[in-house]
């Protein structure tokens, strides 16, 4: 599991540090630039909470195996895009088949450990995981200079080809859903769905949509054109910048999960929240590469705080028969958030350069006030 979502989470980043600017190459009106990224998770909204649900039924190792199938082919159409329409038919694809490990991922995880040792068990794996997107940055923006876009997407395939291969040929991969032991029967769709109605779990999945609005609106998309475009900060460097941020970020998720164990989810969310906001609104402000650096840093470590006690915190407001379920809506919020937000921070980019910024920051401060009324059944 950890080498596989090391190896996933690689080729995602190894993209991420040239992908709008590969896509405004494909489409200089810059109308469908926003739609690249937005495609990646515009697909999997359709597939995260049948899947949480799905997995119980029929084993999320199963389900990780055709979603990482699906994933590299969606990557190999990116790498023979010559229109930005096939580059976005092949994002949303690598998107569909990515939501089919991640919810039977995270849930398998949930189930694995107990309360006390949830927030330390999903911090290592995400820190790992997202070793990978430190890797991946300063990689992608050698690899996209020196050998081209499309060809990076070769490189991403040949990754996820891997990662597959590990998944069908290792039994005790296969057997993984024997590990977890559950004394309760799989719950019905329409169980599953009652069951989340929770207003904390509600609230829990709002900000995951406004950290993934932000976090795919901004830093993955209007951040490197406006450092690219703004600033004439080359894409070499902008992969140092994002792979700094990345390196924040890791560090934060290992020291997160023993911090949300020892006092709790909220106090790790609000001061992410603060953080964020902050660092997020001074990207405005900067002009020197030391002070994004600088920024990238903060920014990664407020992300880290919020990552991981949101997602330990589902498995503290529902019933264990519905967590699956709930990690799948947790999930669509996300995905929608990251639909959305390359398409209305590309929009304001246009109109104004540096109001994705303010507005961003806003936005999470707002949140603030959400997370104070989080209240855990746990």
């Amino acid at each position: 599991m950890l080498i596989i979502g090391f190896s996933l989470f690689l080729g995602i980043s190894l993209s991420k540090v040239f992908l709008p600017i590969m896509a405004r190459s494909l489409d200089p009106t810059g109308i469908l630039v926003g739609f690249v990224t937005s495609a990646w998770f515009f697909a999997r909204t359709f597939i995260e909470l049948p899947s949480g649900i799905i997995s119980l039924k029929v084993g999320r190792g199963n389900l990780i195996s055709i979603g990482l199938a699906l994933a590299f082919i969606g990557s190999l159409i990116c790498a023979f895009s010559s229109s930005i329409y096939i580059l976005i038919l092949g994002m949303a694809l690598w998107g569909f088949g990515s939501a089919l490990f991640f919810t039977s991922n995270t849930s398998l995880l949930l189930d694995l450990f107990k309360p006390e040792r949830r927030g330390r068990a999903m911090g290592t794996f995400q820190s790992i995981e997202f070793i990978g997107s430190f890797l991946g940055a300063p990689l992608g923006g050698l690899l996209a200079a020196y050998m081209g876009f499309n060809h990076v997407f070769l490189v991403i395939t040949a990754l996820l080809v891997s990662s597959f291969a590990i998944a069908i040929l290792s039994k005790e991969f296969r057997r993984i859903d024997d590990t977890v032991i559950e004394d309760f029967s799989p719950p019905t769709f329409r169980e599953a769905l009652a069951g989340m109605g929770n207003l904390s779990l509600i609230i829990v999945c709002f900000i995951n949509f406004s950290r993934m609005f932000v976090s795919q609106g901004v830093m993955s998309t209007v951040f490197q054109l406006y450092l690219n475009e703004h600033l004439n900060i080359n894409v070499e460097l902008i992969g140092i910048i994002m792979g700094v941020r990345t390196g924040g970020l890791i560090c934060a998720l290992f020291l997160s999960g023993y911090l949300s164990d020892k006092f709790g989810r909220k106090p790790l969310i609000i001061i992410g929240l603060l953080i964020n906001a902050l660092a997020i609104y001074a990207y405005s402000l900067a002009s020197l590469l030391q002070e994004f650096i600088l920024l990238g840093i903060l920014d990664g470590v407020g992300s880290g705080l919020i990552f991981v006690s949101l997602v330990v915190f589902i498995a503290e407001l529902v019933h264990p028969s519905i967590r699956a379920g709930a990690v799948g809506l947790y999930r669509t919020f996300m995905d929608i958030g990251g639909v959305l937000g390359p398409v209305i921070f590309m929009f304001m980019y246009d109109m104004h350069t540096q109001s994705p910024f303010w507005a961003a920051s806003i936005l999470l401060l707002l949140n603030l006030a959400l997370a104070l009324s989080i209240k855990s059944r746990v």
